[in-house]
């Protein structure tokens, strides 16, 4: 993380992000293999029962299908994505690059999740940060990501490096932020199976216990 250029977290496109993604369709840049494989993920690394906040979570969130909640809260610019995606209980319209808080108390969940989002974040350290102060001790943040991403609006730095670097890099930021026990993983598309092309890369963290 030393020595990282000032502009290393700078977008290509200075259109506001609000804007920007009203534009976009609401589907995931992921295939169905990929979305399907973030769905094993969660079934097996997600608490489900409690509360779970999804960032930046679009249309969908990739959710098994018998998984339940007593709350489970989504956080995106696009509100048309937020209103379209069936697996939340509430949302709420925020660009966390313009405001990096979170509208939450401190340790008010059980698990939180950001798929597809590490690549556009401008102040991701900040955003890990707040993640971490909402988490209860011992809940996980799942970060997942492939390794399509939308080049005007994908930072510097994100579009730089090979797909095992960003892996490294959401990984040092994660540590930065307090996050422990870091597991990261990918699973790669099977040769056979021609709907599946994208690689999923993921790291899970910690809040440690005494946050």
């Amino acid at each position: 993380m030393q020595g990282l250029h000032e502009k290393a977290f700078t977008q290509a496109s200075a259109e506001p992000d609000k804007s920007f993604w009203a534009r976009q369709d609401l589907d995931s840049l992921m295939d169905m293999g990929a979305r399907t494989a973030i769905t094993a993920l969660y079934r097996t690394a997600l608490p489900v029962g409690g509360r779970s906040l999804d960032l930046m979570c679009g249309a969908m969130s990739h959710l098994p299908e018998d998984a339940t909640f007593q709350e489970f809260i989504g956080i995106d610019v696009h509100k048309a994505a937020l209103q379209a995606n069936p697996a939340l209980t509430s949302f709420k319209e925020q660009d966390l690059n313009q405001d990096t808080s979170l509208p939450f108390d401190d340790a008010s969940f059980d698990g939180a999740l950001l798929c597809d989002g590490m690549a556009y974040l401008t102040k991701p350290q900040q955003v890990l940060e707040e993640i971490r102060r909402i988490l209860r001790p011992g809940a996980p943040l799942i970060i997942s990501f492939s390794d399509r991403f939308v080049p005007a609006k994908a930072v510097a730095i994100w579009q730089a490096l090979e797909p095992e670097d960003r892996v490294r890099l959401t990984s040092a930021l994660m540590q930065r932020a307090g996050f422990v026990e870091l597991d990261t993983g990918e699973v790669v598309p099977p040769e056979d199976l021609t709907a599946w092309q994208d690689t999923v890369h993921a790291v899970i963290g910690r809040c440690p216990a005494g946050s």
